[in-house]
């Protein structure tokens, strides 16, 4: 059932289904909630399923200030008391909804049972990066839009060919929110939460919900296996796995089953 739920970033589109324990999907920047279509569909009977639009993405209602990660995890609290959800819930965050989701695991533990990431760095972005790569692209689509070289060079950078060739009818309508999405309010989203992105490193040894991190096998910018593996060590109850594709949203669409499976056993466990 599809609802706009008002919270203190602006009324966000939510969609719910299913019975049993409340399983939280919130998406990666750029795109919206249709990126976990695949998955989900895999996902065994029994869950209740909720799917959240960030702000300024795909069906949520633009908002015209800054806005920020923590915002947002406040806003999933709000969308939980609005669904009437008090019991902790399973939390999977895909890049910018694995921060979401560390936040509100740290700062509001009796509200997420289980923690999943899927290609979530937990750094803030290098000062190199920032300024050579980010924040020209960010400039670019400020000047020119979704124009096709830049929204190819994103799509390479999301997906990866391994997703585009598995998955191309997906994969274009995955992109398709970025392209649809609102210009003014998709450059502030890129503002807020890429280029401001704050370090959400020092949080983790603090969040005692069972935690996941999922890292493409086939590499993407800034995170490794080797650097979640690092990063759960230091947790009370963490554990990182690598699934198939390269890029931040690749994994969603080369082998939904196995993301899938390896949520279900998480849950299990």
């Amino acid at each position: 059932m599809p609802n706009l739920v008002t919270t203190a970033v602006g009324q966000l589109y939510v969609t719910t289904f299913g019975s049993g324990p409340v399983t939280v999907f919130w998406h990666s920047l750029f795109v919206d909630q249709r990126s976990w279509e695949l998955v989900v569909a895999a996902l065994a009977p029994g869950r209740r399923v909720v799917l959240i639009d960030a702000p300024n993405h795909g069906r949520s209602e633009p908002i015209d200030r800054d806005f920020t990660i923590e915002e947002c995890a406040t806003a999933a609290v709000e969308v939980l008391d609005h669904l009437r959800i008090s019991e902790p819930v399973d939390w999977v965050g895909n890049a910018l909804g694995g921060h979401v989701g560390i936040v509100l695991a740290a700062t509001s533990p009796a509200r997420v049972r289980s923690l999943v990431t899927i290609g979530t760095p937990l750094d803030a972005l290098g000062l190199v990066e920032r300024w050579t790569r980010i924040v020209p692209l960010v400039q670019a689509y400020r000047l020119a839009g979704p124009v096709a070289p830049l929204t190819r060079t994103l799509e390479g950078a999301l997906l990866g060919k391994d997703a585009i060739a598995a998955q191309p009818v997906h994969a274009r309508v995955t992109m398709d929110a970025f392209r649809n999405a609102n210009r003014t309010a998709m450059f502030r989203a890129m503002t807020c939460l890429m280029i401001r992105r704050r370090s959400v490193r020092t949080l983790i040894s603090s969040i005692t919900a069972p935690t996941l991190m999922l890292v493409g096998a086939g590499g993407q910018e800034g995170w490794t296996w080797e650097q979640a593996a690092e990063a759960v060590a230091t947790m009370s109850c963490g554990s990182a796995a690598t699934v198939p594709g390269a890029g931040h949203l690749a994994p969603l669409l080369v082998d939904p089953a196995l993301v899938a499976k390896q949520l279900e056993a998480f849950w299990a466990r």
